[in-house]
């Protein structure tokens, strides 16, 4: 397909769309999703942030356009108004939906080694930089030791006897 004719093809796509269509639906979109957020629950609001969408692959809950999470949003909102904590409607919908979804691994078993190796290594490889950048630097130069009297009059008479040969 000659260039022209891709151009052509994009310019009438932009036109289409019309100049401000997408800046009206994402500000929309930002408006009614900060609305939802102020009208949540402190407890649903820390439970949903803890947790990744069964529904959209890849995003959390808290930001999942399907209609399906829009129902388990309202469903973790509605448990938390009945008076359920952050904790349990974790539990809830883990236990419904599968242990995939924690974006957080516990701190306990082992979750706990998810939270402690990555600053371990990250630990051990600064260590392992330091030693690399220690060694590569070398030895300090030590300046050679002072020279005798004995040697002072060596080194005297040998260079005397140098500069008499040439």
């Amino acid at each position: 397909m000659p260039r022209w004719a891709v151009a052509g093809t994009v310019a009438a796509g932009a036109v289409a769309c019309g100049p401000g269509a997408p800046a009206e639906r994402s500000e929309l979109a930002a408006r009614d999703a900060s609305a939802a957020a102020v009208a949540l629950h402190p407890d649903a609001l820390e439970a949903i942030g803890r947790l990744r969408s069964p529904f959209c692959p890849g995003l959390m809950l808290e930001v999942c356009p399907s209609f399906e999470a829009v129902a388990l949003r309202d469903s973790i909102q509605g448990a938390a108004e009945a008076g359920w904590d952050a904790d349990s409607l974790v539990e809830w919908m883990i236990a419904r939906h599968g242990e995939e979804y924690r974006a957080l691994p516990p701190a306990r078993g082992t979750g706990l080694l998810a939270w402690a190796i990555p600053p371990t290594v990250l630990l051990l490889g600064a260590g392992v930089v330091v030693l690399v950048l220690r060694r590569l630097r070398g030895e300090p130069e030590v300046p050679p030791p002072a020279l005798s009297e004995v040697e002072t009059e060596r080194l005297a008479a040998a260079l005397a006897e140098l500069e008499r040969t040439e």
